[in-house]
């Protein structure tokens, strides 16, 4: 009884000891990043400019830097990557399907449509142009999604092959919609271009707090729904079998994915791979068990999403990459490698 005792304590310290290693890696990651920019900073000017920050004492050059600018940046940047991650684990297991990810219902392709009808009719009003984009492109991106749904209803059901078959084909009429729209207002069509590529350049605190709470809100529901996500992967049939109510825990969940996919990309724009990627990366290194996978995805998700930022701006500076180009420059090849490998597997 003792020896079983102890084996499952160690079976736990092995699988919990990599999430400790991840949150060491972020916290690092988040240092270099708020550290590294057109004015380098030293550690000691970075935790003084929190410091200062989290106490309201904000003056001088350095904390502003770090405090106004950079801070919010990369918490940004990890919220969007730590949700785009989880988002990516829960449509891989609710459709069963490897290649699953967060834009799989249209969202992004919604939200694209609707940020371009802004960016091309309302650029001339700065206060609508800050405000008014991030809630046009959500509203749009979850519209998208419900019709996308009643589109594939059938009778009080909503099968699989037609929900991703009515999202695939909204999607497309919506990215077609926003390349007439780039084509009808030219002027305007280098930053409806610049925003579908994804980028955090000119954000501020009230970004952040924008999204804060369908972040954790969709963060603590799906990380709590591990063993859920783990009996759907015997299929339907069995998961109900063991008491899970199959459709309710579905729905629940993709509803939560959705909302957070659709509020990260209203404020960081259309940036792809994050969720289809770091899910994968993660199931190879540590196991498919979804009550590690999702809080490691949701972790290295972040820390990849500020690398990626991180990039963006410096690689080039003063000019910046749209993070989209860089986390497809990485992205692509990896995709390319699961068609590979589930290609093998068959």
């Amino acid at each position: 009884m003792c020896r079983g005792a102890r084996a499952s304590g160690r079976r736990r310290v092995v699988r919990w000891a990599p999430l400790g290693l991840a949150l060491l890696a972020l916290l690092a990651t988040v240092l270099v990043a708020t550290g590294v920019g057109s004015a380098d900073l030293s550690l000691g000017s970075v935790s003084r400019g929190v410091w200062h920050g989290l106490t309201g004492q904000v003056s001088g050059t350095d904390d502003v830097i770090v405090w106004r600018i950079r801070i919010p940046r990369v918490i940004l940047a990890g919220m969007v990557g730590g949700t785009l991650a989880i988002s990516g684990v829960v449509y891989q297991a609710v459709f069963r399907n490897p290649l699953a990810e967060p834009y799989l219902l249209g969202v992004a392709s919604g939200a694209g449509f609707g940020a371009a009808l802004v960016i091309a009719f309302g650029a001339g009003i700065p206060l609508f142009m800050r405000f008014g984009l991030p809630i046009i492109a959500f509203a749009f991106g979850l519209l998208t999604v419900a019709a996308v749904v009643l589109l594939a209803r059938q009778g009080g059901r909503v099968p699989v092959l037609s929900l991703i078959l009515a999202g695939a084909v909204l999607g497309s009429i919506f990215t077609a919609a926003t390349s007439f729209v780039m084509l009808a207002s030219r002027e305007r069509a280098s930053g409806i271009l610049a925003w579908l590529l994804g980028s955090f350049s000119l954000v501020g605190w009230g970004k952040v707090v924008a999204i804060l709470p369908l972040f954790l809100l969709a963060a603590a529901l799906i990380t709590l729904s591990g063993r859920a996500l783990n009996l759907l992967q015997l299929g339907d049939e069995q998961a109900a079998q063991l008491g899970l109510p199959v459709e309710r825990i579905k729905l629940l969940l993709v509803t939560a994915a959705t909302l957070a996919t659709a509020a990260a990309v209203s404020v960081s724009g259309i940036i792809g791979f994050i969720g289809l990627m770091v899910p994968h990366a993660v199931r190879l290194a540590f196991g498919p068990d979804h009550r590690a996978l999702i809080p490691l995805s949701l972790i290295l998700g972040a820390l990849f999403m500020i690398l990626a930022d991180l990039v963006a701006r410096t690689l080039i500076a003063p000019a910046e990459i749209p993070i989209g180009v860089i986390t497809a420059l990485v992205g692509g090849p990896f995709f390319l490698y699961l068609l590979r490998r589930q290609r093998a597997s068959r």
